[in-house]
């Protein structure tokens, strides 16, 4: 299944919903960081500013979430 076309404010609101929360170390730039400490692990994802986001860049940012695909297609149409 083809990923979906997303933008950046999109995705960060989707990412927030889901228990991710602004990085401390957020500074001025193009990216926006994300961290969720899931199980002890802790998450870090970086989203860029964009609109839409390129699909390489988004199957980045889902291997940086630790989603599998079919997660991640849930995750960006719901």
């Amino acid at each position: 299944m083809k990923l979906p076309q997303v933008s950046s404010h999109t995705l960060i609101k989707k990412f927030k919903r889901i228990g991710y929360q602004d990085a401390p170390f957020q500074g001025k730039g193009s990216h926006v960081a994300l961290f969720k400490d899931a199980d002890g692990t802790k998450l870090l994802v970086i989203i860029p500013k964009r609109d839409p986001i390129p699909i390489g860049t988004l199957m980045s940012i889902m291997k940086q979430a630790r989603m599998e695909r079919d997660e991640f297609y849930l995750f960006l149409t719901s």
